[in-house]
């Protein structure tokens, strides 16, 4: 596995939709579970994917589960939830990068892309609005893991999204000014 800047990897791949359409997966990892959800074709919406438990002696499970969500669902990078507002070597933060650690010590993902993502309030916000909604724990813990992935990959590719919109409307606008001048001449001829 490789780690890029958040952009990069978002360049990456619309790259790779140029030759097929690739997706991202998005990853809200916590000590027992890792949320995920899935981009669309065009990485504009994230939807809610699953839930897989975690532990200590079933990263191979894990792997495996990847790499069939990797090939079926024409993944090609994946969208990390990482706790940036706390310190380093919290708790979460660690967690987060020991998950990372043992999937790339499989051996199994050497050409898959990752980038960390600002996780902040993902699993509150999801929370607060589970709170009036009468449900068993279990379910309750499942859907908050599924849509705190949702919030981490949403934002991502908001983010991705407005970037590559300000890139164009510059080059657009870069553009426009030279056409405008061959615009006004042509509309407006000298007398």
């Amino acid at each position: 596995m490789k780690y890029l800047k958040p952009l990069k990897l978002y360049h990456e791949v619309l790259k790779s939709n140029e030759l097929r359409r690739s997706r991202l997966l998005g990853l809200d990892v916590g000590f027992k579970y890792v949320g995920l959800s899935l981009s669309d074709a065009d990485n504009k919406i994230a939807s809610p994917l699953s839930v897989l438990v975690r532990k200590k002696t079933n990263i191979d499970l894990i792997a495996a589960d990847f790499q069939n969500l990797i090939s079926g669902l024409s993944v090609s990078g994946l969208v990390v939830g990482y706790p940036f507002n706390r310190q380093k070597n919290s708790p979460d933060a660690v967690q987060v990068k020991i998950f990372i650690d043992d999937l790339t010590k499989t051996g199994k993902f050497e050409d898959l892309k990752y980038t960390f993502w600002d996780e902040c309030f993902t699993s509150k916000n999801v929370e607060f609005l589970l709170k009036p909604l009468t449900l068993h724990p279990i379910d309750f813990k499942t859907i908050m893991d599924k849509f705190a992935a949702v919030g981490i990959l949403q934002g991502y590719l908001d983010f991705a999204n407005r970037s590559q919109g300000r890139n164009q409307e510059s080059e657009m606008f870069q553009n426009d000014n030279h056409s405008e001048s061959l615009t006004d001449e042509w509309c407006y001829p000298e007398k």
